[in-house]
């Protein structure tokens, strides 16, 4: 193994670099985006269960229990709650916006990662090439072996490159799908939400007039 990291000159030394940046982020995003961190099941049944503001306060303090995007998101909705509900949504969506940048954060390093590294690979397949061929010119190799040897070390890098960026596209799809899966889930949450506490209760209906009341007093 060593012999194959050596072999591969200098960019195979960014290309291990680069590789310890992917898995850390592909580790890190796991661990972030891991169900109970953005909307915990306990929660989400609390919401359900939340038929208007008098049940907020039960609420609230399961949100200031268990930290997390959607007990984040509900106290914000909560605190404006004096505000009309246009204002409470505006206020609602600017935090959602924020939460939804810690979702991705990281993800663009991934992003990055699979566009750099086959190219890292490549230049250092070419490298490998030019210092080979250049020594052919210089001293003359009629050793078949030798020529085959030196371009497969070249390649060396190639293969690395591709090895990081396979990985690295399939954690990128894979954590971007769920993160717009979670995006869409909170917002069907908190719009129920809303839309339970910002309900007007209803009103008694009247009962109409009696016979001897529309006739007025007996004269």
């Amino acid at each position: 193994m060593w012999n194959f990291l050596v072999a591969g000159g200098p960019f195979m030394l960014l290309l291990v670099l680069t590789s310890l940046v992917s898995v850390t982020f592909i580790v890190e995003r796991g661990l972030a985006l891991r169900r109970r961190r953005v909307v915990p099941g306990e929660l989400e049944t609390l919401l359900a269960e939340c038929r208007g503001r008098d049940d907020l306060p039960l609420v609230q303090s399961a949100c200031e229990k268990e930290p997390s995007t959607l007990s984040r998101l509900v106290l914000t909705a909560a605190a404006h709650l004096g505000w009309s509900k246009d204002d409470n949504v505006n206020a609602l969506q600017t935090r959602a916006r924020q939460e939804l940048v810690l979702l991705e954060r990281g993800l663009v390093v991934l992003e990055v990662v699979v566009g750099v590294a086959p190219l890292l690979g490549l230049l250092g397949t070419i490298h490998g090439l030019t210092i080979l061929f250049g020594d052919m010119g210089q001293a003359g190799v009629s050793d078949n072996a030798v020529l085959a040897r030196g371009i497969a070390i070249a390649l060396n890098t190639t293969m690395m490159g591709l090895l990081i960026a396979i990985p690295s596209l399939v954690a990128w799809s894979y954590y971007t799908k769920k993160v717009e899966t979670f995006a869409v889930e909170l917002e069907s949450l908190l719009d129920d939400f809303l839309r339970r506490v910002y309900r007007k209760p209803a009103t008694p209906r009247r009962r109409g007039k009696t016979a001897r009341e529309t006739a007025g007093p007996a004269k």
